[in-house]
């Protein structure tokens, strides 16, 4: 093979990783996120029957606080009291 096409092959790699790399470092935090989104969500369960609200420990809620954050949280409570 011509070493062009062994530069245009590293150059396109290359090209690739950096494209690639800003998705998966935000995929990878909002996995970070929703995970301590389920946690809080799993510690909040105490408080939370005391109070009278019971959020479930799923993904979905977990997903919810990853990504919205404390408007997320304020989201489901509002949710849930809504389907009372």
């Amino acid at each position: 093979m011509s070493p062009w096409v062994w530069w245009a092959g590293g150059a396109v790699v290359a090209l690739m990783l950096a494209l690639s790399r800003r998705p998966l470092s935000a995929l990878c935090q909002m996995g970070v996120r929703s995970g301590l989104g389920l946690v809080f969500l799993w510690l909040f369960q105490g408080v939370g029957t005391l109070l009278g609200v019971q959020l479930g420990v799923n993904l979905l809620n977990g997903l919810v606080l990853g990504v919205l954050g404390l408007p997320g949280f304020a989201l489901l409570l509002m949710a849930q009291w809504a389907g009372r």
